[in-house]
Order: C-alpha cells, then structure tokens, then sequence
C-alpha cells in the first residue's frame, strides 16, 4: 500500500470564522436589499381619519348635500394616518396649491407608542 501524503494549509480558526461571518453578512445584506426592491412597487392603502362619529339610522337617511356632521374631534386637532388598516402616525391637516393634504408631525412604533415627532 502506498503511503497518501495529504498537506492541508491551515488557517486559524477566528480568522475562518470572522471570514464565514463576513461572508454571511455580505449575502444578508444583498439578500435584504433585494427584498426590500421587490416591495417597492407595493401598492398600499393610505387612511387619513379626520374623526368620528355615531348616527342613528334615521339621521344618515336624512344627509344631504351640504349637511354638516359633527365628528369627535375639534379643527386643528392631529388627524391619524393609516396604513393598511394600522395606525402609522399623526398629522395635521395641510392646504397645498387648493389640494388638501397631511402633514406628518408624530410617526408610531408598531405597539402605538411615540417613534419620533
């Protein structure tokens, strides 16, 4: 039988390693940012609730053009925005070139709580 000489380079190993993680992260992050490509075109339903307000049944069939209906916030207050269907910030009412608009002045965390203003 022959004797096989097999010569093996040897690399440390935290060298291995933090190569791997470097590896690793560089496919993540191409990874990531392709995802988040692929989302952009992403329609989504955006929500601006200005109020609310409950009516009677008879009230609605009594609505017409030019009814006022009361809601439960006052001029001026913050209007919530919606994303989907989830509450994403605040605002405030804005008028741009005769076009209403929003102005962001509080975005949400995902719990409901304050992100940043």
């Amino acid at each position: 039988m022959e004797n096989i000489n097999i010569e093996a380079e040897e690399t440390p190993v935290a060298n291995a390693a933090e190569s791997m993680a470097e590896k690793r992260a560089s496919k993540m992050e191409d990874f990531n940012q392709s995802n988040i490509d692929l989302l952009l075109d992403v329609a989504m339903r955006v929500t601006v609730e200005l109020g609310r307000t409950r009516m009677k049944l008879s009230q609605i069939l009594e609505l017409q053009a030019g009814s006022v209906i009361e809601l439960d916030r006052l001029a001026g207050d913050p209007v919530d925005i919606f994303v989907n269907d989830h509450m994403v910030a605040r605002g405030e009412v804005v008028v741009v070139e005769d076009k209403f608009g929003v102005r962001i002045t509080e975005m949400l965390s995902s719990g409901g709580e304050k992100a940043a203003s």
